[in-house]
């Protein structure tokens, strides 16, 4: 791709669009940045830029670009893009801008949840086998960012979300994980058919030399790669685990407790897909062991806060989805007093009443859907509506016998009170410190 003399522009500030446009500029282009938030939002955009805050759709109309870059945040297909793609020759997001820049072997790796835990340990094994270990994309550093490197890793570790899938073309994994695939974004896809079939896009250029890592019983189209499975309860599947080992080709590739941090059905569903994708890339098992010896979880995925009074509190913050809620439940050994809510996302809850009636004592939920929420789970299991999570964690403790767990698992996006699902974990982790 030749952009020298190119007009790009770039559709939002943050730290993709800020990558993106010092990308545009080290290939020779003219490069303009649009927000409609204050000029505050461009600190750290570099300076040839030139900057519009306040960006308005009547401006995006008259905007005249050889390319569009629009940054994952923005709704693709929604009309503010539409107005600043109406003079573009071409409309991409950095991920795709960043893909037609980079010489290496990208691992791919996409699903509802565990998308983060799986990239940090495909990066930790690649970093161990000296491919470079960098984690980028959705999680970590923006891919553009990683090709102003001086020298940009031959492997990469990239996971993808469906916003940042809407908008490729071109983006080629070698190895494409599926993790699962559940409803989510409700709120910005008109379907769930919309929010699948951009979480597909990853496989659309693909080949038969490439490799498919993917979850048995996950409904997929037919694919040109070739198809290794996981699995928790199919034996049969290429990989294999029972929550404790990991099996493959007819021996014990990893033990959970002892070779790792890792805990959880959901935990060794990411372990087993990501040795799968580095072994398609010819990584050995002893490599690999290695390099997952003391891996722990990242903040906010089932992270025990403390045990208090014989309770043990796990913040699972970053559970925004119905799915990620079930995995907690389903991954909990002891009985689990539930706080759930946040911001109403249009998501069914009524196939998580099962689990509730198995391992929950009592659910708390709080913020904007607390109330319909709790109505709701109250036909399995007692339930409380509270207004913040501050008042949440008090009403749980008095609710949680010595020899359970409290566990936050929202079950749904935190922007009705808080500025992301870090913010609302740390707010719990602060919250938990605080009893006595």
């Amino acid at each position: 791709m030749q952009l020298a003399g190119k007009h790009v522009a770039i559709l939002g500030a943050g730290r993709s669009g800020r990558a993106a446009a010092a990308l545009a500029l080290r290939e020779g282009a003219t490069v303009s940045a649009w927000d409609g938030a204050d000029a505050e939002v461009f600190d750290g955009m570099p300076e040839s830029v030139e900057i519009h805050p306040q960006a308005t759709a009547a401006e995006g109309r008259e905007l005249v670009s050889d390319l569009l870059v629009v940054s994952p945040g923005i709704d693709a297909y929604g009309p503010y893009v539409a107005a600043f793609a109406t003079h573009t020759g071409e409309v991409i997001g950095e991920v795709e801008l960043a893909t037609r820049f980079y010489q290496g072997k990208i691992i791919g790796i996409t699903g509802t949840n565990g998308k983060t835990t799986t990239t940090e340990l495909v990066a930790r094994i690649l970093a161990h086998a000296a491919l470079g270990g960098t984690a980028c994309g959705n999680y970590g550093t923006p891919f553009a960012e990683v090709l102003l490197q001086e020298n940009p890793p031959p492997v990469v570790a990239l996971e993808l979300s469906s916003f940042q899938l809407e908008t490729i073309r071109t983006l080629h994994p070698v190895v494409a994980i599926w993790l699962n695939f559940a409803p989510d974004h409700m709120d910005r896809y008109p379907t769930v058919e919309a929010y699948r079939a951009a979480k597909l896009r990853i496989f659309e250029n693909q080949t038969a030399e490439d490799t498919v890592v993917v979850r048995t019983g996950e409904n997929l189209p037919a694919l040109a790669a070739k198809v290794v499975t996981f699995s928790t309860t199919d034996c049969t599947a290429d990989w294999h685990s029972e929550g404790q080992t990991i099996e493959h080709g007819g021996s014990t590739w990893l033990e959970m407790d002892r070779d790792t941090s890792l805990r959880g059905l959901h935990n060794a569903e990411n372990t087993m897909a990501a040795l799968a994708a580095c072994q398609a890339l010819g990584i050995s098992a002893p490599i690999m062991r290695e390099a997952l010896q003391g891996y722990a979880p990242p903040p906010h995925r089932c992270e025990l806060i403390r045990t208090l009074d014989g309770v043990e509190y796990l913040n699972d913050s970053k559970a925004t989805n119905l799915h990620a809620l079930e995995s907690a439940l389903r991954s909990q050994t002891r009985p689990v007093v539930l706080i759930a809510g946040g911001k109403e996302k249009g998501l069914d809850y009524a196939p998580v009443i099962p689990l509730l009636v198995k391992k929950a004592l009592a659910v708390v939920t709080f913020g904007q859907i607390a109330r319909p929420l709790a109505a709701l789970f109250s036909t399995a299991v007692s339930s409380e509506a509270v207004s913040t999570l501050a008042d949440a964690v008090v009403t749980a403790r008095s609710l949680a016998p010595r020899g359970s767990t409290v566990l936050l698992s929202p079950g749904t996006s935190s922007f009705d009170q808080f500025s992301g699902y870090e913010q609302r974990g740390n707010t719990f982790r602060d919250l938990v410190h605080q009893l006595r």
